[in-house]
């Protein structure tokens, strides 16, 4: 199983030019010139006939632009510097250290699954040439599962376009990891159905999860559910696929549909919440809120996506 982590400063995400120049150019790189457009240099002639060049006012100066750029170099750094001291305090073993089929030179010596033993998990710090925020997207297809941390408005939170590319564009379920890490994942986990296309999916990605589960409940939110199967007909479904599934009816009252799952999930000690992302429009969400926009602001405890 291939697990990736994905924050924006280790996939070199942009957040503007400034950082592209950081992560193409190594710290203390000076810029080609081209790349520069904080300022740019404006043609003038005098009564002479004399040409000559200034820079308009109120425009960065190129070492501005270089010392950002070191800065995030820096940033990146000890970014990096924290995850390869966590993964190794773990005895997780590096990526370039797990032998690979293309590591053997004679193909036919490949040792067959049975021989090369169990797979291994590993870790790796990639710096992809491709920048923005599609790269997550792009990229995510090599993994089976990618986890990213909650999105939120204070500036050392998580943007939301990483994780809707990641939903989006992966074709991967995404871990919503929340900023205080749980003692426990899995052990007691909410399936949020609503009969939906998004939440079959879901909750199919999730399956080698619910197996392992103590206690797996199939919650429906009255007014919350789309065309489709009952909560009793899913739970009937995920029995016969050997999860120890048991499914409840919530009436929400005055709560929303995404409040309701939160409240029952907090109320009966869960520590996963699997849940099929936007079956409303984003569009429609932004404007008149939804169960996934909701979830996103306002979970504390893990939560597994996909679209």
């Amino acid at each position: 199983m291939r697990v990736v982590e994905m924050n924006d400063p280790a996939f070199g995400i942009e957040r503007g030019r400034d950082q592209t120049l950081a992560t193409e150019h190594g710290a203390g790189t000076e810029p080609r010139a081209e790349e520069i457009h904080m300022g740019h240099a404006v043609e003038h002639r005098n009564d002479h006939g004399v040409r000559s060049n200034r820079r308009r006012e109120g425009v960065g100066s190129r070492s501005q632009i270089i010392g950002f750029a070191t800065e995030q170099n820096k940033i990146e750094r000890l970014a990096q510097g924290l995850f390869e001291s966590f993964m190794q305090a773990h005895a997780v073993p590096s990526a370039h250290a797990v032998p690979s089929v293309h590591a053997v030179p004679n193909i036919h010596a490949v040792p067959s699954a049975a021989d090369r033993g169990p797979a291994a998990y590993s870790y790796g710090w990639i710096r992809p040439v491709a920048h923005g925020d599609a790269v997550i997207g792009s990229h995510g297809r090599l993994f089976d599962l990618i986890v990213m941390g909650r999105p939120g408005r204070a500036p050392q939170d998580p943007r939301m376009p990483p994780l809707e590319a990641a939903l989006f564009e992966s074709g991967r379920p995404v871990l919503i990891a929340p900023a205080s890490a749980p003692q426990v994942v899995g052990g007691n986990v909410l399936v949020a159905w609503n009969g939906s296309t998004e939440q079959t999916r879901t909750t199919a990605f999730a399956l080698p999860l619910l197996r392992e589960a103590s206690e797996v409940t199939v919650l429906s939110v009255e007014g919350g559910m789309t065309p489709g199967p009952t909560g009793e007909e899913f739970a009937h479904y995920l029995r016969s696929n050997a999860v120890a599934a048991t499914a409840v009816t919530a009436a929400p009252g005055t709560r929303t549909t995404g409040e309701t799952i939160l409240d029952h999930a907090k109320s009966h000690g869960c520590d996963l919440l699997v849940k099929g992302a936007y079956t409303q429009s984003r569009l429609r969400q932004m404007v008149f809120g939804g169960a996934t926009r909701h979830i996103l602001a306002s979970a504390t405890l893990p939560v597994l996506m996909a679209h």
